[in-house]
């Protein structure tokens, strides 16, 4: 499902059990929809031949786009190379929101409150809204109350549309191939 936004689509995912920065789970990128930015393994030369076979391979199995895991890899990919570091920006900013604010907690030394009967105490802070912008100040995620959302960037929009026409032109092009020699072997002629 796609949630359409000014610039891009939306996916929201919550995490339960993966690495914590503060009281905060972090996204796990590699998370099909969850894209950080990657060196490309192949030119985009290659990249095309591969999103060709792809779609050859997954209509001959009679599968579509995302009911294939190995069309899934290669579109992450693909998109990812125009990513930005999600993970890298994500990781810093909540490392310096969290360390910010170990400075100014203290945390409980009972042996204090019964020598001296007083405590001073700031409760730890939990995030529960933050959002997320890259170098070109593209909005790129947003956590809130447990959950992510993840927003594309113009640029992996404009990857992934590109891998969508070049895979789904190929996957016609495969079914029309299989359509019309089945039309030709099954025909019964009664003389």
């Amino acid at each position: 499902m796609r949630i359409e936004q000014y610039n891009g689509y939306a996916i929201r995912r919550m995490f339960s059990g993966a690495k914590k920065i503060g009281n905060v789970s972090l996204p796990d990128f590699n998370d099909f929809h969850f894209n950080t930015k990657t060196t490309s393994s192949m030119s985009d030369d290659k990249f095309k031949e591969a999103i060709i076979e792809q779609a050859k391979k997954d209509q001959a199995a009679g599968k579509f786009q995302t009911q294939s895991t190995a069309y899934k890899n290669l579109l992450k990919s693909y998109v990812s190379v125009a990513s930005p570091d999600r993970m890298g920006l994500i990781t810093e900013a909540l490392t310096n929101i969290f360390k910010n604010n170990q400075a100014k907690t203290k945390n409980i030394n009972y042996v204090d409150l019964l020598l001296w009967g007083k405590i001073t105490y700031e409760k730890e802070v939990d995030l529960t809204y933050a959002e997320f912008t890259d170098s070109n100040g593209e909005h790129i995620a947003t956590y809130s109350n447990g959950g992510w959302t993840f927003y594309g960037t113009k640029a992996e929009n404009a990857r992934e549309l590109e891998f969508l026409s070049v895979y789904n032109k190929a996957w016609d092009n495969a079914a029309k191939s299989t359509e019309s020699k089945t039309s030709y072997t099954s025909l019964d002629v009664k003389v």
